[in-house]
């Protein structure tokens, strides 16, 4: 075996993917331009850094749960004129994150909370920070179960290790005063810990019959909110605006 042959093996064995796929052009390049051994050792670790860093992002994004993969450039911030598309370019920085500060976005059915929340999370978990998104409903569902089989505890820790917890569609459904009560440990075990993202569609004032105790809604809200971005959203509903541009699509098909 060449000795060409065996440094190939050699990079198989030691799961370099990127190194060895890049190497045999790479070769002729250092030879050409006469590039020093370290320069090119350098590059061509560099380049494996890379596709880990790129691969181990996907993963990332793969297991955050997102319900699609969105990002700030995919939305249309012309429709929705009340959001300060700076504000949201810097919270995209993700400096939140290590200020441990949490998000709330407010809005009616529609207006876009859950694309930006899902954008923010997105962008969270390309830079490898373990992100998880799920919904209030589902959330108090999953506590409940493990309360009722005695691995409270154990779920609390789960839903607290997460660098940000993406809690989508709080008062869309009522709350027990369970659930509510569930919530809340979560929300205090995670308070400046980690950083939690909201959406919902009930003013701050109206959390207390979501959540069907009004001391438990102000506890979770008192956290939440302390060291907190909120960002409401006024503007129209896009899934209103796309049924409006079908109809029209389809009276004009049919003149």
């Amino acid at each position: 075996m060449s000795t060409y042959n065996k440094l190939m093996n050699n990079l198989e064995i030691l799961k370099l993917e990127k190194f060895k796929s890049f190497l045999p052009n790479f070769l002729e390049e250092i030879a050409k331009n006469e590039i020093p051994f370290i320069d090119a050792l350098l590059k061509l670790t560099e380049k494996e850094l890379e596709f880990r860093d790129e691969r181990a992002s996907k993963i990332q994004i793969a297991v955050s749960a997102f319900p699609f993969e969105k990002t700030l450039s995919d939305f249309n911030f012309d429709f929705q004129p009340s959001i300060n598309k700076a504000e949201l370019l810097d919270l995209q920085s993700l400096r939140f994150l290590e200020n441990k500060e949490n998000i709330l976005f407010f809005g009616s059915s529609g207006v876009g909370k859950t694309h930006l929340a899902v954008a923010l999370g997105v962008a969270a978990a390309k830079k490898r920070h373990l992100t998880y998104f799920i919904s209030c409903h589902d959330l108090i569902m999953q506590l409940n179960k493990a309360h009722a089989e005695n691995r409270l505890e154990t779920k609390l820790k789960h839903y607290a290790k997460y660098k940000l917890l993406i809690i989508d569609e709080i008062g869309y459904l009522p709350i027990d005063k369970q659930g509510a009560n569930l919530l809340f440990q979560l929300i205090n075990k995670r308070y400046e810990k980690n950083s939690t993202i909201i959406t919902t569609n009930q003013p701050f004032s109206k959390w207390g019959e979501v959540f069907s105790d009004i001391t438990l809604a102000n506890a979770i809200l008192d956290r939440l909110i302390h060291h907190s971005s909120i960002i409401k959203i006024t503007g129209p509903s896009y899934r209103l605006k796309g049924k409006v541009e079908l109809l029209e699509a389809k009276k004009n098909n049919n003149h």
